[in-house]
């Protein structure tokens, strides 16, 4: 870092693409007031939220993501997300004229094979579950660094039709789980732009399923960001996007993610048919026909689902009752969002000794985990802890609570 500063102040290069913003905001100054001048279209296109148009135009943009990810280019990592993106996302997807098979065998690049592919996808998986169990920002770093010096050469190398088809969907899913850490992490509009280039990836690579559960997975993210209509669309547009290719398993999830933003509105009735069609889809599934990456989704999930619903509509005891059946034991981040679930329905129900008992109970499970997410739970529940007031059961509490890192970072929250 040192000489390729010295290069700079010695006028032997200039700031790269990544650096140069760094330094106009650490300095105060524009890249036109320090000749860099290069750099503003640069940050238009990295900036951007649009569903890309080809799939050489996600190939670029993940290659231009990955890498300022990777130097923590600020104004990218602090981004808010487009609610018009999402839109044009659905609608694009829901439009798109069938894939062509991507085929690319007479460029120079590494020559690619399902062997690649397969190794890409194991990589992945383990990530995965470093993800489940310590939070999206314990590895996340490492996947985008794996995805960026490993997997971005082969998406420019020489592929035949097939393979082309696997790699794609292949690396869509990646990109799904550098989605779904980043969001964990709280970088919302830069894990809306990896849902983006995932979403055209896997439309390209030919999986319906799996564009759906991309469209889940940003509706996850809009009810936890507000955006309760659209995330309720997003929803309805990714069961009906697969409606010939759909499993059971995929449509109760479809319908747990619009019944999440239905009791965001208040619209309890509408929740309650959305859960009960979730129960019925997931009661039917053969899971020998499910796609791995969705076979997590079982009873214990969609009680996690409907513990947040009936909470959100102010039913306190029928929340408490799902959020009691959704401790899977193998999922330590969902068993944490289950458990302040409950704690959140008790407190509700008007129970702040088992609340804060159970409260304490999800502290000590999520120990291990790095989830701004986590966190995020944790100061809605002091907030609503704070209504209480200083009783001794809310004393006790926060004298136990102040040992956890969690509850520390989930102090340091509600104080800003």
């Amino acid at each position: 870092m040192k000489r390729r500063i010295a290069s700079w102040e010695n006028d032997h290069s200039v700031p790269d693409e990544f650096y140069g913003p760094l330094l106009c905001e650490a300095l105060g100054k524009t890249g036109a007031e320090l000749g860099l001048n290069h750099l503003t279209g640069h940050d238009a296109r990295l900036l951007e939220t649009r569903y890309p148009p080809a799939p050489e135009s996600a190939i670029d943009s993940l290659a231009q993501l990955w890498r300022a990810d990777l130097n923590e280019y600020e104004p990218l990592l602090h981004a808010a997300p487009s609610e018009p993106a999402w839109s044009e996302a659905s609608l694009r997807w829901l439009v798109a004229p069938e894939p062509s098979p991507p085929a690319v065998e007479e460029r120079s690049g590494v020559r690619v094979g399902l062997a690649d592919v397969a190794a890409i996808k194991t990589t992945s998986e383990m990530f995965a579950q470093l993800d489940d169990r310590f939070g999206g920002d314990h590895a996340r770093h490492a996947l985008i660094q794996y995805l960026s010096r490993d997997v971005a050469p082969l998406l420019t190398g020489q592929y035949k039709a097939s393979v082309g088809r696997a790699l794609f969907s292949t690396v869509a899913e990646a990109t799904l789980l550098a989605a779904w850490m980043s969001y964990d992490a709280c970088h919302h509009g830069l894990a809306q732009r990896y849902f983006l280039q995932a979403l055209r990836l896997a439309q390209d690579g030919d999986d319906r399923r799996l564009a759906g559960s991309i469209l889940s997975a940003m509706s996850h993210q809009a009810t936890f960001l507000g955006h309760y209509a659209q995330a309720a669309t997003l929803a309805r547009a990714a069961r009906m996007g697969i409606s010939g290719v759909a499993t059971p398993t995929l449509l109760a999830q479809f319908h747990a993610m619009e019944a999440r933003a239905l009791a965001r509105t208040g619209d309890t009735r509408a929740c309650e048919q959305a859960l009960t069609e979730a129960t019925r889809a997931l009661e039917s599934r053969n899971s020998g026909d499910e796609p791995e990456w969705i076979t997590y989704f079982d009873e214990a999930e969609l009680a996690a689902e409907a513990a947040h619903c009936f909470r959100d509509v102010d039913h306190a005891r029928r929340a408490v009752a799902h959020a009691e059946n959704a401790m899977s034991g193998t999922h330590v981040r969902s068993d944490f969002f289950a458990t302040m679930v409950l704690a959140d329905a008790h407190l509700r129900a008007g129970d702040p000794e088992e609340a804060c008992r159970v409260a304490l109970d999800a502290l000590d499970l999520g120990e291990q985990l790095k989830s701004a997410r986590c966190i995020s739970y944790l100061a809605e529940f002091r907030q609503r802890l704070a209504r209480i007031g200083s009783t001794a059961v809310v004393r006790d509490f926060y004298e136990q609570a102040a040992d956890h890192r969690l509850w520390e970072a989930a102090d340091r929250l509600s104080a800003t």
